[in-house]
């Protein structure tokens, strides 16, 4: 997957945290700003999800939600 593919996919999984109405905002706050670490440095997909998890477990169903399981 090319670096702009994604950028592009990063930016829908934080802006669907940043609108979960399931995440607290202390919540949405680490995944964003763990998200934008990650648009920053362009890193893999697997290891995103399972830093999310590691934040909460309402992130899992989001994911899901988002094909990203």
């Amino acid at each position: 997957m090319s670096s702009h593919k994604n950028r592009e996919h990063l930016e829908v999984i934080r802006d669907n945290i940043a609108a979960s109405p399931e995440l607290s905002d202390a919540e949405k706050s680490d995944g964003v700003k763990l998200v934008e670490e990650w648009i920053a440095e362009d890193k893999g997909f697997g290891l995103l999800y399972d830093a999310l998890v590691g934040l909460s477990s309402k992130f899992d169903p989001l994911l899901k939600e988002l094909g990203l399981d």
